[in-house]
Parts: structure tokens; C-alpha cells; sequence
């Protein structure tokens, strides 16, 4: 083993890079036909509202960890503000919730792959993936920031100019495309077409979808300035994301119907394909391919960091922690390990996995959420902020628990946290093992 601490080679560019990789995947491209599917227009709304709720709990994350910019985040803050149990609780569903998301951008990934080259199995793909990224992830810091930045770049680029070419459209200067004015926001059923209920599933549906922001914290603890690297990064992260989201749904909403076929499936293919823009599936099949392997190499480093902090913390075997030239090799090939069970999973069982791996993490995001709000109003004092965020995430767990749909989401993340608090009661907490003393990580 070569290296006693994480390396220090990551930039400002890589770090809001990193970030945008891990949010804008799955949750975007394949989750919000979902939610337009329920929400019709009322979509915007549920955007908007999951957006101030992600501000709110990103301003919180970023407050805390420019105070103490540690790989292990909003996991540590919990460990000081409740306890060894909060610690390990947000750090494993944080865990958790990556490296599911690895393996259904894997499989989502290898299913747009397939469309093209049929004859190759889908678990084939899965496992050229997930060997790419391991590898990608095994390599120095810096090289793994730079290839995460163009990577994420294409998709952001992609992104912009999908808007500035809707907003065009939705302007009235694209030849033979007359503006749709509101035909479509009022139309087909009114802006609230299944009323506040389909909003709310739209937002339960957003919520998912802005998950993976947190990533920025984590990965400022290898920047060369770790407290400037947090103030900015959330900064320009949150604006970046909130402008591809909210208006992403602004123009698909406003250029095609919310009923119209293939706008549960696909709606930015369907709003190309309205526009008649030549090869207009292939085009946008292949942006996606894009954000969902972006998201994978994300979400591996992401995972594989957590699960660090989480051996510094004495809540990991030990053997994890192993380090070579500044990256957790052991780290990165554990978290890597679940998405290579994803070939087998997709072999055995191809039309029901991805639905399953999406259900299994429903919920872990407004967990995580939870405890940065709590802990932030045990460590920094009262806030407004805090309570507000409290209140939001509570309204939305209520909703899933109320909701036939969402029920299944929420009872099994409850289920595996259930399980989590149950194994830190039986280790007796170990409280010994959060001194300072035995925290190998960089404070």
C-alpha cells in the first residue's frame, strides 16, 4: 500500500463537474417522463418545489463542510450532532443510494446500447460499463477529474442546446414551427390535469432526480482548497442544475402535449422528434447514453469515497480503507462490486431489474436530507433554513406513505435503515471509535 491520505489533485472545474455528473442522469432523462406522465404541467411546480427544497438542504451541506471540509461530509456532521449511529446510518444510505444508481444507469445504459447493437446481450454491455469506470476510478485523482469534466461537459453542452433550440422553437422562429404559445400548459386537461395529488408524485419523482449534488462536498476534501471549494462549488452547482431541470420540463411541457405518446418513455426524443429534427431518437438516445455514464463514473467515486470515510470512522472493515497513490483502490472496487452484481441481475431477470434497483432507493435521498437539516440545527443553532427543510421533507415522506405507489419506496428504504440502526445498536455504538485518534482521514 502506497499513500496515507487521499490525493489533493482535484480543480474548481472538476469539483462542480463531478457534481453535475452524479445529478443529472437516470432521475432526468428516464425519470421525468415519469413525472410529467403525473403530473402534466403541474410539472414546473413540482420542479420548483423539489428545487427550493434542494437549495435549502444544499446551502445547509455547504455551510457545514466549509466549516470542516471532510471526505466523509454530511456523515461526519451527523456523527457530531447525534452520535456513532447518525454517522453510520447517513453514511450507508448514502452508500447505498450510489451505487443502485450505478447499477441502473448500468443497465438503463446497456438497454439504450442494445437499440442499436442487438445482437449483443444487455449484461454484456453492463460489464464493459462498470469495467470502464472501475478503471476510470482506479486511476490518479486528477486524471479521474479531468476525463468526469469532459464527460459531464458533453452532457451539459447537450443540455444548453437542447433549451436554446426549444426556446426558439417555443418563440416562433423555427421555419414552419408557428409558437405553441400555452396551447399546451392550459390544454389537454388545464395545467393541473390529475390536480395537486399528480404534483405531488411529480415532486416525489424531482426529489430522486436532484440527488447526487451532495457529491461536491465530498469531493472538496481533494481540492487543493478545500473550504473555497465547497463555498463556490455549491454555488454554481445548484444555479447550473436548477436552470437544466426546471427548464428542461419548461420546454417539453410547453412544445408537447404531456398526454402525447411517447412522452412518458422519452419526452426530450418526443420534443426533437415534434420539432422533426432528422434522426431525432438516435440523436437524443444518445445524449442520454451520455448523462448515464457520466452519472456512473460520478457515482462510483462518489460511493467509493463515503465507504472511505466510512472505514476512517470505524463503520467499514478495515481492508476497505486501503489506499494506492492517493485513491482507495479497495473503496473503489467494493462500490464498483454492486453494479458488476448488476450483469448478473440483468441476466437473470432483464425486463425487471432497473425498476426494482430504482424502487429500492426511493426514499434514501430525503433520509440523507433529514439528517444534514438535523444536523445543521444541532450544530449551527435555530434556522429557518432547517426548519423549513424539515417540514418539506416530512410532507413528502407523509405523501409517500399516503400513496399507493410511493408506499413500496418508502417502507423499503425504512426497511434497510431499520436494518442499519439495528446493526449500530448491536455494535453497542462503539463510541470509542470516533475519537479523533483513530480518523484517518484529513480534517
Amino acid at each position: 500500500m502506497t499513500g496515507r491520505v487521499l490525493g489533493s489533485g482535484l480543480r474548481q472545474r472538476h469539483l462542480a463537474m463531478i457534481a453535475l455528473g452524479g445529478a443529472i442522469g437516470a432521475g432526468l432523462f428516464v425519470g421525468s417522463g415519469f413525472g410529467i406522465a403525473a403530473a402534466g404541467p403541474g410539472i414546473l411546480v413540482a420542479y420548483a418545489l423539489a428545487g427550493v427544497l434542494t437549495v435549502l438542504v444544499m446551502r445547509m451541506l455547504g455551510e457545514m463542510s466549509a466549516a470542516r471540509p471532510v471526505t466523509g461530509s454530511f456523515a461526519e456532521h451527523a456523527r457530531q450532532a447525534f452520535g456513532s449511529w447518525a454517522g453510520l446510518l447517513a453514511g450507508w444510505m448514502y452508500w447505498a443510494l450510489l451505487v443502485v444508481s450505478v447499477a441502473a444507469e448500468a443497465v438503463g445504459a446497456a438497454h439504450i446500447v442494445g437499440g442499436w447493437v442487438p445482437g449483443v446481450p444487455g449484461w454484456a454491455w453492463v460489464a464493459v460499463f462498470m469495467t470502464v469506470f472501475t478503471v476510470s476510478n482506479l486511476a490518479g485523482v486528477r486524471n479521474f477529474g479531468e476525463l468526469e469534466f469532459w464527460f459531464a461537459g458533453l452532457k451539459i453542452a447537450a443540455i444548453g442546446g437542447f433549451l436554446v433550440l426549444g426556446a426558439v422553437v417555443v418563440a416562433g422562429l423555427f421555419p414552419g414551427h408557428p409558437s405553441p404559445g400555452f396551447a399546451h400548459l392550459t390544454g389537454d386537461g388545464g395545467f393541473l390535469p390529475h390536480g395537486w395529488h399528480g404534483v405531488a408524485v411529480g415532486m416525489v419523482a424531482a426529489v430522486f432526480a436532484f440527488g447526487g449534488l451532495e457529491t461536491v462536498t465530498i469531493a472538496a476534501a481533494e481540492s487543493d482548497d478545500p473550504v473555497r471549494a465547497v463555498r463556490t462549488g455549491v454555488r454554481s452547482v445548484m444555479w447550473r442544475v436548477s436552470v437544466c431541470y426546471l427548464g428542461s420540463m419548461a420546454v417539453i411541457v410547453t412544445l408537447v402535449p404531456w398526454n402525447a405518446p411517447g412522452v412518458a418513455d422519452g419526452p426530450y426524443a418526443a420534443v426533437m422528434d415534434r420539432i422533426g429534427v432528422p434522426g431525432a431518437a438516435d440523436l437524443m438516445k444518445a445524449v442520454v447514453l451520455v448523462a448515464l455514464l457520466s452519472a456512473m463514473n460520478a457515482n462510483i467515486y462518489g460511493s467509493s469515497r463515503m465507504l472511505y470515510a466510512l472505514v476512517g470512522r470505524g463503520d467499514a472493515p478495515r481492508a476497505l480503507g486501503r489506499l494506492r497513490d492517493g485513491v482507495p483502490y479497495a473503496a473503489v472496487l467494493a462500490s464498483a462490486a454492486f453494479g458488476f452484481a448488476s450483469v448478473v441481475l440483468s441476466l437473470l431477470w432483464p425486463r425487471t431489474v432497473f425498476p426494482f434497483l430504482l424502487n429500492s432507493i426511493g426514499a434514501a435521498i430525503l433520509l440523507v436530507w433529514a439528517l444534514i437539516a438535523a444536523s445543521h440545527l444541532r450544530l449551527r443553532g435555530p434556522s429557518v433554513r432547517a426548519c423549513l427543510a424539515l417540514a418539506g421533507i416530512g410532507a413528502v415522506l407523509l405523501f409517500m406513505l399516503g400513496d399507493a405507489a410511493s408506499r413500496t419506496q418508502l417502507l423499503t428504504t425504512g426497511g434497510w435503515a431499520a436494518a442499519l440502526l439495528a446493526w449500530a445498536w448491536i455494535r453497542g455504538l462503539r463510541s470509542a471509535r470516533t475519537g479523533p485518534g483513530t480518523d484517518p482521514l484529513p480534517s
